[in-house]
């Protein structure tokens, strides 16, 4: 939600594309946990006691690692072997307006529909967000696992995480990994948006 600073970014709208095999989650961890601590390719390397070529290798995806490998850049990077191995980080998602299953009240016309529960010793916090149309929002990385839900109110948001941008229109909801660079954007005046962000 916030974090970061303003400055203008050129995005296209485009589908968002999932991480799929071992190796593309492995890339994007290494990435992820790289740019987050604002360390170079070549300084991470080095820390590793690894060559370059190969870490740059295996943040395309491709090479073969070692386990002596992997936990060296865990240590390097100075996180735990899992949080590159592992997926835990969810992936962009949205509940457009009328998708979420409404449970009606039998004694009002009330209706109310589940987007998200809320896991266990989670802290939430929840922000009005109102923005106009111009210079995007760049948000940068809030502390690894945090998440954030996001309801337009009015107007449309335009949202990217990690490269992948979705649209919304009033009623949509949008779940996305906090713990990246993340990008709001105002597609139409007026745009209001309700942003919860959790974390643990």
């Amino acid at each position: 939600m916030d974090g970061g600073t303003d400055s203008q970014s050129d995005q296209g709208s485009h589908d968002t594309r999932p991480v799929d095999t071992p190796m593309d989650r492995l890339a994007h961890a290494l990435r992820r946990e790289r740019e987050r601590q604002g360390i170079s390719l070549s300084e991470t390397a080095k820390r590793a006691g690894i060559g370059k070529s190969t870490l740059s290798q295996l943040e395309s995806a491709s090479g073969n690692p070692s386990v002596e490998t992997l936990w060296a850049l865990a240590t390097a990077l100075d996180v735990q072997l899992a949080q590159l191995l592992t997926s835990d980080r969810p992936p962009l998602s949205v509940i457009r307006r009328g998708e979420a299953m409404p449970l009606p009240s039998t004694s009002a016309d009330y209706s109310a529909a589940l987007l998200s529960a809320c896991p266990p010793h989670a802290r939430r916090d929840v922000y009005l967000i109102h923005q106009e149309p111009g210079a995007p929002r760049i948000a940068q990385p809030h502390p690894a696992g945090t998440v954030e839900h996001i309801i337009v109110s009015t107007g449309r948001l335009r949202l990217t995480v990690d490269g992948d941008s979705i649209d919304a229109g009033p009623g949509d909801y949008i779940r996305h990994a906090g713990d990246t660079v993340h990008i709001y954007e105002a597609l139409a005046p007026d745009t209001t948006i309700v942003c919860l962000v959790e974390s643990t």
